[in-house]
């Protein structure tokens, strides 16, 4: 089976790493063009490019899709399928057509629950036990393809968006190589989505930073985990912004407002929530500072306690 591969980040590095070890024929890969990247703003390349490199796999980086080059460049190829892993592009129905197998894209979550650019995060700040991965055949909409295979996963009580990413590109590799192997032996069920329970899980944006302290504890936990590694949680407190990376639950009933300072010592800064309850957080970032402790950043700098 001759496969084109189609991603650019690590999450989709993990899939083509995983195509390789079990011996698939990968012929090229496509991924999106270099970008400016770190605080010197370099042009350098994705996961992606960078493992096909050390492989000898020629590289693609076209700038569209959508015009007769772009086909016949993929017809040279000539693809048995495209595997497809966050590449970047939605691709146009010319190219879909080429491959005898079509395009298998290896997706975030339960389809079609959260279809769209964060998949993982939104899971997370949602408060979902449980998601997972599937494989699907690529359709002209968005993540609307019938579904191959899933499989699912339970989500940590406080597991990072971060940490569950680490968690489903793993398990996304190993079902995109079982997808592949079936396809071509003619086994691979096919399931179309009901779209009537569709969700979408739309870009994350820094907007989304701030801590709302009249939602529930749980509710600000998912959020800290949801937002980690990017963009992270934030909080003012005295006028300073915080970034805020861990907090965990409290026994503790107030009747301070939400957002109050109800205790600030050895086990961190417990402030008020939504419904009467505190949150205690446990490791923050002041701004110029390193990640720490807040126990850490309590001893050379005091926070007043509202109640």
């Amino acid at each position: 089976m001759r496969v084109v591969f189609m991603g650019t980040p690590d999450f989709a590095a993990a899939s083509l790493q995983r195509l390789l070890d079990e011996r698939f024929e990968v012929v090229a890969v496509y991924t999106m063009p270099d970008k400016a990247r770190g605080r010197g703003m370099k042009q350098s390349a994705g996961p992606v490019k960078e493992l096909a490199l050390a492989h000898g796999i020629e590289v693609l980086q076209p700038t569209t899709l959508r015009d007769a080059a772009a086909a016949e460049q993929l017809r040279a190829l000539r693809p048995d399928v495209l595997a497809v892993v966050a590449y970047g592009r939605i691709l146009p129905d010319a190219l879909l057509e080429i491959p005898k197998y079509g395009a298998i894209n290896v997706h975030g979550s339960l389809l079609p629950q959260y279809r769209g650019a964060a998949p993982i995060q939104w899971a997370v700040l949602n408060g979902d036990e449980t998601t997972g991965v599937c494989t699907m055949h690529l359709a002209s909409g968005m993540d609307t393809g019938d579904v191959i295979y899933t499989q699912e996963t339970p989500i940590g009580e406080f597991e990072t968006s971060g940490e569950l990413f680490d968690r489903l590109k793993e398990l996304g590799a190993a079902l995109l190589c079982r997808t592949l192997r079936d396809l071509e032996a003619g086994t691979a069920p096919r399931t179309p989505q009901d779209h009537g329970k569709a969700t979408l899980a739309p870009m994350i944006t820094k907007e989304q930073c701030p801590i709302d302290w009249t939602r529930t504890p749980r509710q600000i936990v998912k959020h800290i985990c949801g937002l980690q590694p990017w963009p992270v949680a934030t909080m003012e407190l005295e006028g300073t912004l915080f970034r805020v990376f861990s907090a965990e639950y409290t026994e503790t009933e107030t009747a301070l407002a939400p957002g109050s300072v109800v205790s600030a010592g050895k086990q961190g800064i417990e402030i008020a929530c939504g419904g009467g309850k505190t949150l205690r957080v446990t490791e923050l970032q002041a701004p110029g500072k390193k990640r720490m402790r807040a126990a850490d950043y309590l001893l050379g700098h005091p926070i007043r306690v509202d109640g």
